[in-house]
């Protein structure tokens, strides 16, 4: 073998091993991380901090109670390590849906949430305000779900 080929098949197993690890790896969550993306230009909130490690292992979210397919079908089957979109992929427009203008139909709920804000809002708003219902039911006490813009957004609206 000439000191080509040998370069050449260390180099192919080498490419091999990394393309598998890639493969492997999926997509790695850290355990707290804030909620905000490059498609924003401005804030009108402090982005928002969410806990991925409280809600699956304190709060015993599933991964379908927040992750859904393009007909808002919950992901039952995704595991830890499994590559995932980011809300911003599907729900494309930054910010919140603009307020219907006097005489022009609303926008439909699948319209609104084309805005990315929207979509948040209602995921998890929507679960949060589940949580504390069920809660109140249960025992009679108020949940702790945030459900408050400032509850959620630290430090508030950005001046």
């Amino acid at each position: 073998m000439t000191k080509r080929t040998v370069l050449t098949a260390i180099a192919a197993v080498f490419s091999s091993l990394f393309v598998a690890a890639v493969l492997v790896a999926g997509t790695t969550v850290p355990d707290t991380f804030e909620m905000k993306t490059e498609a924003y230009t401005e804030h009108t909130y402090h982005p928002a901090t969410l806990s991925h490690k409280k809600h699956i292992d304190e709060y015993k979210a599933a991964c379908g109670d927040c992750h859904h397919d393009d007909k808002g079908k919950p992901l039952t089957n995704l595991k830890e390590g499994d590559n995932v979109h980011k809300c911003i992929e599907c729900h494309k427009i930054p910010g919140r849906k603009p307020a219907a203008k006097k005489g022009e139909p609303k926008l439909t709920d699948a319209q609104a949430r084309q805005y990315h804000a929207e979509a948040m809002h209602d995921n998890c708003k929507g679960c949060h305000s589940d949580h504390n219902k069920q809660v109140k039911k249960d025992t009679g006490k108020n949940g702790n779900a945030p459900t408050s813009c400032n509850d959620c957004h630290p430090g508030g609206k950005i001046k």
